[in-house]
């Protein structure tokens, strides 16, 4: 069975009420390899009465200066801990360990970016039409944060998330997905041995019901959701009831164009890259290939070819370039997305099935799966299928290829190849999503903002501008006058 892990609650290991569990599944295996609690309405109560409390008492009044100590702590425990926490994300989610190992310095890097942010909050002074009026402005924490990640990459979504929100001084609630909860559990540890106060940081574990408890409890200032757009709208809906406002960061359907001109060696990686890294399990997935005509066929061919050579196998061996799905809904659903595909008139290129041999086992594989002649108005071109399966699709112009990248209700990411540095800038600002990589592809930083449009999503994570989703604005005017004024009339 493994470990089994309590809730984290004022920096207390607490057990499920009633003794509810649920296991963690290592989806190359298909066993048990860890035991979690499943949080009942009262503990999550708990965690919101904690962390409320943390904030009003100290939290809201600590200087940035001794948060920021507290997050380089924090960030160096975890560069202390990336081969064992990656390891144990990988066996969680069955993502191969050449990168949930460098997502942990990822993360590391985020709570170092924003410690350097925690003592800079700074507001304006503005001046007024008014004399004799001094205004200006004060940048406050907005309270209690939930923070609801997803089972890809548990520790960078939750950084990307926690790292703004301990800047700006918030206490958070983290509720991570059930498919994916230990590295969560174990991080929780490191925010303790960090030195952080009882109350700042909780995580509740457990499936729907556990998000339910936390958006109706009518006691949260924010909610931060990765995950579908499906559940983002009912988040999203439960949310404004109390008007809560709410961080968005949802699915895509990411068009990766190349165009003649291309350096093809380079795009044709960076295509494979947009699409079978991380088992295409990623909401960045550069699912849609659109490729000029004169360059299709050889991009085609190279990418088909290459995706017979991925080395699927376990997780944990580096020599691995592709590991598993994450669990077996998502397996089922990303072979339901390849048979729908077939029927809808799809050219299937390669794969299209789940992947088998002894060095498999018993894990989730899928084989790396094209699709080429791929027609935008296909459901496979236009719903997310969250996995190793990549659309061709052929354009001409350069208009054209705009106006596919933008027929799509998301907005997420995007890719663009070419060595035409006019192209490229018309490109940047013709399509409509929250990112645009030219000559490059599923590339990040800290530093740089993430979101999206559309059913991808609302708000930003990452940057200096992620800030802002955790703090309030308050305006402060003073009147130094001895001016009499009219009581039944404002100020202006």
């Amino acid at each position: 069975m493994g470990k089994q892990y309590p809730l984290f609650i004022n920096n207390e290991h607490v057990e499920a009420a009633n003794q509810e569990r649920f296991p963690a599944i290592n989806p190359f295996t298909g066993s048990e390899w860890a035991s979690l609690s499943q949080a009942s309405p009262d503990q999550v109560a708990d965690a919101i009465s904690s962390a409320r409390t943390a904030f009003d008492s100290h939290w809201s009044k600590t200087s940035g200066y001794e948060r920021a100590k507290l997050m380089h702590k924090l960030a160096d425990l975890m560069d202390a801990r990336a081969d064992e926490m990656g390891r144990m994300e990988t066996t969680d989610n069955g993502k191969v360990i050449r990168e949930t190992r460098s997502q942990m310095g990822f993360a590391a890097r985020a709570y170092r970016f924003f410690a350097g942010m925690a003592d800079k909050l700074t507001g304006n002074t503005i001046p007024l039409d008014q004399g004799n009026v001094f205004d200006f402005t004060k940048r406050e924490p907005i309270g209690v944060a939930v923070l609801i990640t997803a089972w890809n990459s548990p520790m960078g979504l939750l950084s990307n998330k926690l790292a703004p929100a301990l800047a700006a001084g918030c206490c958070v609630v983290v509720k991570p997905s059930e498919h994916a909860s230990v590295t969560t559990l174990e991080f929780a540890e490191l925010v303790k041995e960090a030195g952080f106060p009882p109350g700042v940081f909780n995580v509740v574990t457990g499936d729907y019901r556990t998000g339910q408890a936390l958006l109706a409890s009518g006691r949260v200032d924010r909610v931060s959701f990765t995950g579908s757009p499906a559940v983002g709208r009912i988040i999203a809906a439960d949310a404004g009831k109390a008007l809560v406002p709410v961080t968005l960061e949802l699915g895509g359907k990411s068009p990766n164009i190349i165009f003649e001109d291309a350096d093809i060696d380079k795009a044709t990686v960076g295509a494979l890259a947009g699409i079978f890294a991380a088992t295409g399990q990623t909401c960045i997935a550069g699912s849609r290939l659109l490729v000029q005509r004169g360059a299709y066929d050889e991009v085609s061919k190279r990418l088909v070819e290459r995706a017979k050579q991925i080395k699927l196998g376990d997780p944990l061996d580096t020599a691995t370039e592709m590991g598993t799905a994450a669990n077996e809904p998502q397996f089922k659903r990303i072979l339901e997305c390849i048979e729908n595909a077939k029927t809808e008139g799809a050219n299937l290129a390669t794969g299209g099935q789940a992947a088998k041999g002894d060095h498999l086992g018993n894990g989730y594989f899928i084989e790396p799966t094209i699709f080429t002649d791929v027609k935008n108005s296909m459901t496979l071109a236009q719903e997310e299928v969250f996995g190793p399966v990549l659309s061709i699709i052929p354009f001409d112009t350069e208009e054209e290829a705009v106006s596919i990248a933008n027929d799509t209700k998301y907005g997420l990411a995007s890719g663009v190849w070419t060595q035409n540095l006019s192209r490229a800038l018309r490109m940047t600002n013709a399509i409509s999503a929250g990112t645009v990589w030219v000559n490059t592809y599923r590339a990040a930083s800290v530093m740089a903002p993430f979101g999206g449009y559309r059913d991808s999503g609302y708000g930003k994570e990452r940057g200096v501008v992620a800030l802002e989703e955790f703090l309030h604005t308050k305006n402060v005017m003073i009147d130094y006058s001895d001016e009499e004024r009219d009581p039944f009339a404002i100020k202006v």
